[in-house]
């Protein structure tokens, strides 16, 4: 009898030290998993989650990183599917922002969501391949000089049939959602399918070779940087188609602007000087007639459309004669084209 009643005590004893075990085991576990910080206003970090990272690694660094507290238990909710019911943990590669405020079954469940910090960049029409460098490292996306190096690749100009040794011209303008500390050839890549993709939607560009393309993409990027209202486009590619077929120079200043601030590595001109017509380069259009070595910026639809289907116009000269307005004065000879210029610039008084 003595005996049972020993055997019974112990029994107690046992399951009350098992309940209190347990009790301390899930105070500490809710201790644990709680946020690190409960002020609303804690910092972001990013973590960064590339392929192949294992969980062990991303809950180190979430450890280092401040927002979790132990990153022993964030392994193991992990490996035994703790907040997902049992169901394996599948980490997605990516950048995201945590904070402290996050409670580790947020973390854990954000990490498992695909749903990555992005970064919405717009690039505008007629930017160059350094212009749009600069605002995606401005932007914290890339750092300019790797995006820059995988745009004047020979390989990856290749890759897409361009027969050049640069991506110029062939970056589409438009918004992408990116992700900080992106690769920069991923970015190019993004870009460049852009490029193509819109392309396709150009009946005209479908069956061109990669020359003639090259030749349009040429124009286009021209035509870019000269018309400011989208009705006056396939005019002045019109214009420039005239001069082209009888190898008149397309005397454009947009080039000139090419030569001085990408190639010349100079500020931007506020206006283009007779001295800065007289620059030997192959860019120049007013001394070499016939179209430069390549693009001189990267075009949008509307000059790309343009340069594709040219106006069939009597035109060869036009003058910017509403500087509000961005409208031009197209005429066929040069005395007319003198005469316009002197009425613009007798206006601007």
């Amino acid at each position: 009898m003595k005996t049972k009643h020993i055997f019974a005590k112990v029994i107690a004893w046992f399951f009350a030290v098992l309940a209190l075990c347990v009790t301390a085991g899930i105070s500490v576990f809710f201790a644990a998993v709680r946020p690190v910080s409960d002020s609303k206003d804690a910092a972001s970090v990013k973590i960064r989650v590339p392929s192949g990272m294992s969980v062990k690694e991303v809950a180190l660094e979430l450890k280092n990183s401040g927002v979790i507290r132990s990153d022993r238990l964030f392994y193991l909710a992990a490996r035994f599917g703790i907040f997902d019911g049992g169901r394996p943990f599948a980490l997605k590669s990516g950048v995201y922002s945590v904070n402290a405020s996050m409670s580790m079954g947020e973390i854990y469940g954000l990490l498992q969501s695909g749903m990555q910090e992005y970064i919405t960049v717009s690039v505008p029409e007629g930017l160059t391949v350094s212009k749009i460098a600069a605002l995606l490292e401005r932007e914290g996306v890339c750092k300019a000089s790797d995006f820059i190096r995988e745009c004047r690749s020979s390989q990856t100009a290749a890759k897409y049939n361009i027969p050049a040794s640069s991506l110029e011209g062939f970056l589409f303008p438009d918004t992408y959602f990116l992700i900080p500390e992106m690769d920069a050839a991923a970015v190019v890549q993004k870009m460049a399918d852009t490029f193509f993709e819109k392309v396709s939607e150009i009946p005209s560009l479908k069956d061109k070779s990669p020359a003639q393309l090259f030749d349009t993409v040429i124009l286009a990027s021209i035509v870019e940087r000269e018309y400011r209202i989208e009705d006056e486009a396939p005019v002045i590619a019109g214009v420039f188609a005239n001069r082209l077929r009888y190898n008149i120079g397309l005397q454009s200043c947009a080039t000139i602007e090419y030569i001085i601030s990408e190639i010349n590595g100079k500020p931007h001109p506020e206006r283009i000087t007779y001295d800065d017509l007289k620059i030997d380069s192959p860019y120049n259009t007013y001394k070499w007639a016939g179209l430069p070595p390549g693009p001189i910026s990267n075009p949008g639809m509307v000059a790309l459309k343009a340069a594709a289907d040219p106006a069939e116009t009597p035109y060869y000269y036009f003058v910017l004669s509403d500087p509000k307005t961005g409208r031009h004065t197209f005429t066929k000879n040069f005395d007319q084209h003198r005469a316009a210029e002197n009425i613009e610039k007798w206006q601007a008084l």
